[in-house]
């Protein structure tokens, strides 16, 4: 039985003094015991927390009794250890970077692709006049995605912006944009409305959303998900492992994040290659003086920043 529970949610909403929020945001997590990873900014919050259900069940309560955060949707996973060590809250200038040098260009409490629901997408997806595109990084969409799903050479999301361009063929299409949970669509079903894509929606929820209410259908491969489960199963219908060793082109399902903190790349590696590489993308990556031990998951712990305010 599952001891633990951990919530993935994000809510755009102005927060005023958001520094300060985040300050006092990390004491009422830690107050609850929780662990995990909340962006703070001024548009509002992107968080993965974990801990019991008691303390889960607290933590949506009061989320939910702020007005500016009442409409904040929960994906809950019951869990059976906690899925971070430590609790981070951090300030930052958007709750994902757009890449976007005038961020005002979009705004998604404004205008956003339309929202379908998981059994909804699940229905369009196949139509002949739909493309399904994913919005997520490389590692991600390596590890696992949509059957027949576009996707993009991005290493991270504020990359999108440059790529827009290459989507132009698409334009007489209806675009059905999906991420982990949501929060990168908004900005990113945005953005191609912003570039004249005029047929535009989003899977609302996400991957994470999909897997529970539609039984994850034609998601191949595993989820990347950001905390130490670092993969989850979406798919109870057809599921498939499409992700390949990067070091000897196995077949693997499993991720990691290589053991030399100055690369610390996000790979697919088999636990063969995993054990003779010490968990290390690369030869080169073993000889690193700071090399980290490797367990076996290829999950690191990241030293926590403080919450700095403006003077």
């Amino acid at each position: 039985m599952e001891k633990y529970q951990t919530l993935l949610y994000y809510c755009y909403s102005y927060i005023a003094e958001a520094e300060q929020f985040a300050a006092d945001h990390l004491k009422f997590c830690k107050s609850l015991g929780l662990v995990g990873r909340i962006i703070v900014a001024d548009e509002g919050l992107n968080g993965t927390v974990s801990g019991t259900a008691e303390a889960c069940e607290a933590y949506m309560k009061a989320i939910h009794a702020d007005e500016r955060f009442a409409k904040t949707e929960f994906k809950i996973d019951n869990v059976e250890e906690l899925s971070f060590l430590k609790m981070h809250c951090r300030y930052k200038s958007e709750i994902v970077h757009s890449g976007l040098r005038d961020t005002s260009i979009i705004d998604p409490n404004k205008q956003t692709g339309k929202h379908l629901e998981p059994v909804d997408f699940m229905k369009m997806k196949d139509d002949e006049d739909v493309i399904i595109l994913d919005v997520r990084s490389n590692y991600e969409h390596n590890l696992g995605k949509f059957k027949n799903a576009v996707t993009l050479d991005i290493e991270n999301f504020r990359d999108f912006p440059d790529q827009i361009n290459q989507l132009a063929q698409y334009k007489d299409k209806k675009i059905l944009t999906y991420c982990t949970g949501g929060i990168k669509c908004e900005k990113a079903s945005a953005l191609l409305l912003h570039h004249g894509f005029n047929d535009v929606y989003q899977l609302h929820g996400g991957i994470i959303k999909y897997g529970k209410e539609a039984g994850g259908k034609d998601f191949e491969g595993k989820c990347y998900v950001f905390d130490n489960r670092i993969a989850v199963d979406v798919n109870e219908v057809n599921p498939t492992v499409v992700s390949v060793c990067y070091n000897c082109g196995k077949t693997t399902p499993k991720m990691i994040n290589c053991a030399n903190p100055e690369c610390n790349e996000h790979i697919t590696q088999c636990d063969d290659c995993g054990n003779e590489l010490q968990g290390c993308c690369s030869t080169a990556c073993t000889t690193n003086p700071r090399k980290r031990p490797y367990d076996g998951t290829g999950y690191y712990v990241k030293v926590p920043q403080p919450v700095t305010l403006k003077s």
